[in-house]
């Protein structure tokens, strides 16, 4: 699913100027919840200088809910994960790489930004089980491992195969960034962050099989702590709900920078949701509020679905 090099007309912009006048993004889908609470939410975000981009697609009916300067592009930290484990997949898929290749540790620069890997007592695994760990805790080292093996190169590439024109991967996760160093791991926006996750459930990334294994793969996912705390699913089983809550995401978190995308869908309808904030991390109290900010979304979100 492509985006438009330049914004509709009609897209009222998010974007909160210390001081400055800010509109709220529009409502689609009439008849439909209003995401009242989400838009008060947003606004007061706004208001304080954050940036932000929102996206919610409807997508039974192929229909806009929810936009606000979705077309603008924004740091998204790990959630550039997600164009690496569609390129892993595609490349298991066509035999190009091996999915139990053993990748030793050791032969990885050493990261602690984020999972779990760097504190295991195996000192070597093979890449399958690496994407599961990149996918489900957000694991640098081995979401580097992953990119070692692949090459940037080649998920640019797929991600203009996949029509995005403003997600990218730029470089590996590192423990600090020096001035020869790429200022973010990726950019994107929410628009094409919500066409992405749509793609993937409705089984047109790529292939059927690569959109099923990477949804596999995102459907296990431990951070559930942002739009998905409203879900009330288990963090560390939620793949199977007993009340047919479908439910796949991915977060990405870095100083200053939240971002959720995902695919929610429940008796009443399904939706594929993207935030994008970026904030003044200047107190705890800067980042709870962002992080209220996603919560709320998530509880309209499940009474949209429900």
């Amino acid at each position: 699913m492509g985006t438009p090099p330049e914004p509709a007309r009609d897209t009222e912009p998010l974007r909160g100027t210390r001081g400055g006048g800010r509109r709220s993004p529009r409502r689609a889908a009439a008849g439909r919840r209003s995401f009242t609470s989400t838009l008060k939410a947003l606004d007061a975000l706004a208001a304080s200088g954050a940036r932000i981009s929102v996206r919610i697609d409807d997508l039974d009916r192929g229909t806009e809910v929810l936009a606000g300067d979705d077309f603008e592009t924004l740091p998204i930290a790990g959630m550039g994960v997600v164009p690496l484990l569609i390129e892993v997949a595609a490349a298991f898929e066509a035999g190009t790489l091996e999915p139990f290749e053993i990748v030793e540790r050791s032969s990885v620069d050493a990261v602690a930004v984020s999972g779990v890997w760097q504190h295991l007592a195996a000192p070597a695994l093979p890449l399958v089980d690496l994407a599961l760990l990149a996918a489900s805790t957000g694991d640098a080292l081995a979401a580097n491992a992953l990119l070692e093996r692949v090459g940037l190169p080649a998920v640019r590439a797929r991600i203009e195969a996949l029509g995005m024109t403003q997600l990218a991967l730029l470089d590996r996760f590192r423990d600090a960034r020096g001035l020869d160093d790429a200022p973010h791991v990726a950019l994107g926006s929410a628009r094409e962050l919500a066409a992405m996750f749509a793609a993937l459930v409705n089984t047109t990334a790529v292939s059927a099989g690569v959109s099923a294994q990477v949804s596999e793969w995102l459907s296990r996912g431990h951070d559930l702590s942002l739009v998905a705390s409203a879900t009330g699913l288990d963090p560390f089983a939620h793949e199977s709900d007993q009340h047919g809550l479908l439910f796949v995401n991915k977060t990405g978190r870095d100083a200053g920078v939240r971002v959720e995308a995902g695919v929610l869908a429940g008796p009443r309808a399904g939706v594929a949701y993207a935030l994008i904030v970026c904030f003044d991390d200047l107190s705890i109290a800067h980042r709870l509020r962002a992080h209220d900010a996603f919560r709320v979304l998530g509880t309209d979100l499940m009474e949209y679905v429900f």
